[in-house]
């Protein structure tokens, strides 16, 4: 079967010889997906150049558009479809080859002009670095700005292997424009980060012990919250397919737990989905991962 994709109202449309299916995220009709009409939009960025483990999570966000296109966009939770608010999917970010600095400047600027004309962002990643850039863009529209990251990993360095930019560094530069609340950590590089953090991180085990701790930080975050969701911050069993698994991990009940509860008393701004790292015949991370970005949207837009 011959195929085809051309840029249409920024997105990408799949042409096939018999039937005309539009490859976006959720596989959306032209009336829901058009830029000029949509609320929210889909930012691809297929990047991984400073992952350290497994490779792999520059093919994160084709992987979830393609899963994505089999979810049903109903949801039953909030009695409702949140596609309706329109969903644009824009083309993929290439990577700059020039290095992580040039990268996190590329997409600012990609971020900046989609703020600039009052879309939602949910960014697909690729890998976690691409979240400093994301929050400074969010920053600049959203002055009161917090963050909510949700991960396995600290990521407190302020350099790795010679790179601030580097994912390892990702919250050291988050915290350069934004406070944060983490949920899901369990893998610190160090004490020193570990006490400097200590009443805003919460382990799974801490978030089941005492579930009222984390609801009360909450309060601590400012009323415009963007949410960066490392999967890692899933337990292996529940998404096996990133570059840097560590046990102990969140449920997916707990992650939408969270989220909802952010939602309910916060104003969730704009978010993204990084280090997805398909693996081949392990479709179910892939939908995971979609039905996780499609969620975010609709607790950004309803309240359940």
């Amino acid at each position: 079967m011959s195929q085809s994709k051309k840029l249409r109202d920024g997105f990408l449309w799949c042409v096939d010889m018999y039937d005309s299916i539009p490859y976006n995220f959720l596989g959306l009709p032209m009336k829901l997906a058009s830029y000029d009409k949509a609320k929210a939009v889909i930012l691809p960025i297929p990047y991984d150049l400073t992952l350290t483990y497994e490779s792999g999570a520059r093919l994160g966000p084709q992987a979830i558009i393609n899963a994505s296109r089999q979810l049903e966009t109903y949801d039953d939770e909030l009695g409702l479809d949140p596609s309706e608010i329109g969903i644009a999917t824009l083309p993929e970010m290439e990577q700059v080859v020039s290095g992580p600095v040039d990268m996190q400047k590329a997409i600012y600027q990609a971020c900046i002009n989609l703020l600039d004309d009052n879309k939602y962002v949910m960014s697909l990643g690729g890998e976690h670095s691409i979240t400093a850039a994301l929050v400074k863009a969010h920053k600049m529209k959203y002055p009161d700005l917090s963050v909510l990251q949700i991960d396995a990993h600290a990521d407190l360095r302020n350099s790795y292997q010679g790179s601030k930019f580097s994912h390892a560094c990702v919250m050291a530069r988050v915290a350069e424009h934004a406070s944060f609340l983490a949920v899901g950590i369990r893998s610190f590089c160090g004490r020193e980060n570990r006490n400097k953090h200590d009443s805003d991180t919460f382990s799974p085990a801490e978030l089941r012990e005492d579930p009222k701790k984390f609801e009360k930080s909450i309060a601590k975050l400012s009323e415009n919250v963007y949410i960066t969701i490392d999967l890692d911050g899933l337990d292996p069993s529940v998404m096996p397919a990133v570059g840097t698994p560590e046990p102990g991990g969140l449920s997916w009940d707990e992650v939408i737990r969270i989220i909802g509860t952010l939602a309910s008393r916060k104003k969730i701004v704009g978010a993204d989905v990084v280090e997805l790292s398909p693996k081949p015949g392990l479709i179910y991370a892939d939908f995971t991962a979609a039905k996780l970005a499609y969620k975010v949207i609709a607790k950004s837009f309803f309240k359940g």
